[in-house]
């Protein structure tokens, strides 16, 4: 969760384009963490050979936990955002940023806790 804090403190500065990347990193791990507590074999061993997570391996996983977990992908997707348009492209407003934040948030800290 020390990521999601970090995103809100610097969305509350207005630092649109790190607090992007904060909840796109928090939503990251947490595709991460969720896949080896939900023992999917298939994305873990793609990450083994490959060792490390690509975007289409953390696609697959968000889809897969999503079977599971229905918000899962949407959320995602709101974070694959935030990293694309927020960070690299430094295109998204702070409205914007604030509701695709919220959705990564309010969605980890559900399925979390």
């Amino acid at each position: 969760m020390n990521y999601l804090e970090e995103a809100d403190e610097l969305l509350e500065r207005g630092d649109i384009v790190q607090a992007s990347e904060k909840y796109y990193k928090a939503a990251e791990e947490a595709i991460k963490l969720i896949s080896r507590r939900l023992n999917l074999e298939p994305i873990l061993s793609e990450v083994n050979k490959k060792e490390r997570w690509k975007s289409e391996i953390l696609f697959k996983a968000a889809r897969l936990i999503n079977e599971k977990y229905p918000e899962v992908f949407k959320m995602w997707k709101s974070a694959w955002k935030l990293h694309e348009d927020g960070f690299h492209e430094c295109s998204l407003d702070l409205e914007t940023t604030r509701v695709l934040g919220e959705i990564v948030k309010n969605t980890l800290i559900k399925i979390l806790s």
